[in-house]
């Protein structure tokens, strides 16, 4: 794949007709579309922003059109319930006019499939990696009608090289700005919220580098345990599953530096310079960890041992909750650690990033009390923000206190997969995850994979309903 492409802005012509008129959803019987790709794209149509869009099934389970459109009334319920009459009648309109095409993606009937469809047409692939790739290569330039989009789930790819053969295949399908790599953790609301907050005050900008942070983490501790996931997590395990494909991306929105604009090539080309520039360093103590759930009991949910799950390979040994520290060589971070944890079966949600500073150089003699470093963080889903920094406390005015100042960021209308669809709709690739991007993901982790794999790097276990080994420091981040 000729990567400098990548990196090129390839306009759309003004009089292309770039709007998608048919959305095919392959995987169309899968977990994910009825659970996350239906219920966001119903909110879209309720709000009148998918006018005309046909809505196409497709998988390898051998339904009736009527028990696609059983899936449609099960996952657009709750948007049918919010909507006015012009929403019902839509979200209707979309469900009568839908039908499902029993279908192995991976042979010559795909091609026919979309042939077949009005076009401009936008594929979802809501398959496995390794199925994705299958698929593609089940299609050609020829059998796509112009303008098609080719929406891919992450993690894309399984390592660096599968993310690159990828590339080539897709990118001898349709051009690069088509191609929608979609983080559904990266809401327009989300990567706005925290590009304003950095860039527009100037109380937070001069101080965002190296002379005053002393860390930043990204954590995304979930209380939601394999939840039959088994056939998926196993082969993938947390590293895969959060980090490398979501994590890294807000790690990167953090760092960036400040973009000319908001265009989808200045953004991007800034999200890949700090991607470009990170590393693990595997010699560094505590550069990596992971651990694995035992049994325990998250509120009034008995959890069983991960191992003893449902269709895990205890042999595989997968890790349940990871952990990285990231350096990003230039001159704004150098020394920062960026520390990314995620993990399953915790006893505290935390989906937030925490910006620590640095202590300040003097405190005058006299203060007593509490003298913390100052910490912000930015909470996700919802979006919030608190300031924790040290006041004067009550009573004795010599004594140094904790206080915290919250507000809430902005939220969006619309759910996070209904944000990845409306980009595809309208043909918009900001939000999504360009080709050399991907690779430099797997890249980063790649090495940390290859020490755990090798044993250098020991598999660790926590009670579920935890907060994780009591041994790392970042399972005492934050109690509730």
């Amino acid at each position: 794949m000729d990567t400098h492409s990548l990196a090129e802005h390839d306009t759309i012509p003004d009089d292309a007709d770039t709007r998608v008129r048919t959305l095919l959803i392959l995987g169309a019987s899968g977990d994910l579309t009825g659970r996350l790709l239906l219920p966001g794209l119903a909110r879209l149509i309720r709000l009148g922003r998918a006018d005309g869009l046909k809505l196409v099934g497709a998988g390898s389970d051998d339904w009736t059109d009527e028990q696609w459109r059983d899936r449609l009334d099960d996952s657009f319920a709750h948007a049918r319930e919010k909507a006015d009459d012009a929403g019902r009648a839509s979200l209707q309109q979309v469900r009568d006019d839908s039908w499902y095409q029993f279908l192995d993606v991976t042979k010559d009937g795909l091609a026919d499939l979309v042939q077949g469809l009005e076009g401009p047409v936008a594929i979802y692939f809501a398959l496995p990696p390794a199925v994705s790739q299958m698929a593609c290569s089940a299609l050609g330039p020829d059998s796509l009608p112009k303008s098609t989009r080719l929406v891919m789930e992450k993690p894309f790819g399984t390592d660096q090289a599968s993310a690159h053969t990828l590339n080539e295949k897709l990118s001898k399908l349709v051009p690069e700005q088509n191609i929608h790599r979609v983080d559904h953790f990266l809401g327009k609301a989300t990567v706005f919220n925290i590009l304003g907050l950095r860039f527009a005050n100037r109380i937070l900008e001069p101080v965002w580098n190296n002379l005053h942070i002393e860390k930043v983490e990204v954590i995304f501790d979930e209380d939601l345990a394999l939840e039959n996931r088994a056939r998926y997590y196993d082969g993938a395990g947390a590293l895969r599953d959060m980090i490398q494909s979501h994590l890294l991306h807000v790690m990167a929105l953090l760092a960036l530096n400040a973009p000319s604009t908001l265009h989808e090539r200045d953004l991007r080309d800034h999200i890949g310079s700090i991607l470009r520039a990170s590393t693990v360093d595997l010699d560094s103590p505590g550069s990596s960890r992971r651990a694995r759930y035992a049994a325990g009991t998250i509120g009034d949910r008995q959890i069983p041992d991960y191992a003893a799950e449902t269709g895990v390979d205890p042999e595989k040994g997968t890790e349940t909750l990871a952990e990285i520290t990231v350096s990003i060589n230039n001159e704004r971070w150098s020394g920062v650690p960026f520390v990314l944890r995620s993990g399953k079966a915790l006893g505290i949600k935390r989906k937030e990033a925490v910006i620590t500073f640095r202590p300040v150089s003097h405190l005058p003699v006299g203060f007593t009390g509490q003298d913390a470093p100052t910490k912000l963080r930015i909470g996700f889903g919802p979006d919030t923000l608190q300031l924790e920094i040290d006041v004067n406390g009550p009573g004795d005015i010599f004594s140094l206190d904790r206080a915290t100042l919250s507000a809430d960021l902005n939220q969006t209308d619309l759910l996070p997969y209904g944000e990845v669809i409306e980009g595809v709709l309208a043909g918009d690739p900001t939000l999504s995850v360009r080709g050399d991007t991907a690779e430099d993901c797997w890249r980063i982790v790649e090495p940390v994979l290859e020490a755990w794999s090798e044993g250098r790097v020991p598999l660790e276990e926590y009670r579920a309903g935890s907060d994780g080994p009591e041994a790392w420091p970042s399972s005492h981040g934050r109690k509730e």
